[in-house]
């Protein structure tokens, strides 16, 4: 249950954002009314049928509306209770073809590092300063490393980074001593994923300047690795759906038979 917040005076749950956020096409539609050339994408989109991935690659990019270089998610439903430590999945990979966005990157390390991450393309280096500058309320970075020796520095920010998913991990590669490394594999198209609390993971897995082949491929990578992340307590389905969509296009329908079986 979400938290409840008074609405005209009466509490209704209000889900998390990331719900809301999946939300927000569907919202703006109903607010706004559908568009002629919704309409249109709407009739191009079968709602009952699951297509393979490479199709559904092809319609997301044939029924984007939108006029900039939207990004192309993927949200799996899983059938995990992200509350038991063994199902709280996360983990990262590698996209093939990169996410078609220039991360920036910050790295807490000591000073004998801090060349290394600078010549490796980190957009911010340092400890004290970017701590400090982080308490300051800056929080403008999509990926933070951090050495292990600075964790206790950076544990003092935890709760401004965690909300914001932005606190290293070890699981995530980003808490570890090789950050030149570790700043590279972002660069190049590294991501990382966790799930919610609804039990979905959501994640881009590209733009709609890719081509079709490229996001699958993207796809694919992240959903193999999911399968490999299946729980060992699990009982009943693990991927109960897997849907793609763009920026405020509707979504696309994937079968899981064709793609993880």
């Amino acid at each position: 249950m979400g938290r409840r917040r008074k609405i005209n005076g009466s509490k209704k749950p209000v889900g998390s954002f990331t719900e809301f956020e999946t939300q927000l096409p569907q919202i703006l539609i109903l607010i706004m009314g559908i568009s002629k050339k919704r309409k249109e994408v709407n009739k191009k989109v079968d709602s009952e049928k699951l297509y393979a991935l490479l199709d559904a690659m092809a319609l997301v990019k044939e029924v984007n509306t939108t006029k900039f270089n939207a990004s192309v998610d993927l949200h799996v439903r899983l059938g995990v209770d992200p509350k038991k430590a063994d199902q709280a999945i996360r983990g990262t990979v590698s996209l093939p073809h990169g996410t078609g966005k220039t991360k920036r990157v910050a790295v807490f390390c000591t000073p004998d590092k801090e060349q290394e991450a600078k010549d490796a393309g980190a957009d911010f280096v340092g400890l004290d300063e970017l701590v400090a500058k982080v308490q300051g309320g800056w929080t403008d970075v999509d990926v933070i490393i951090a050495m292990p020796q600075t964790m206790a520095q950076v544990g003092k920010i935890g709760r401004i980074l965690g909300p914001r998913g932005l606190m290293p991990n070890p699981k995530t590669g980003t808490v570890t001593p090789n950050v030149g490394a570790a700043v590279e594999e972002v660069k190049k198209g590294k991501i990382s994923f966790r799930v919610d609390k609804f039990g979905i993971i959501h994640t881009s897995v590209g733009r709609v300047g890719f081509t079709p082949q490229q996001l699958s491929d993207n796809a694919k990578e992240v959903l193999d690795a999911l399968n490999k992340m299946k729980p060992s307590s699990l009982k009943g389905a693990y991927m109960k759906s897997i849907t793609v969509a763009s920026t405020m296009s509707p979504g696309i329908k994937v079968s899981i038979k064709k793609e993880v079986d």
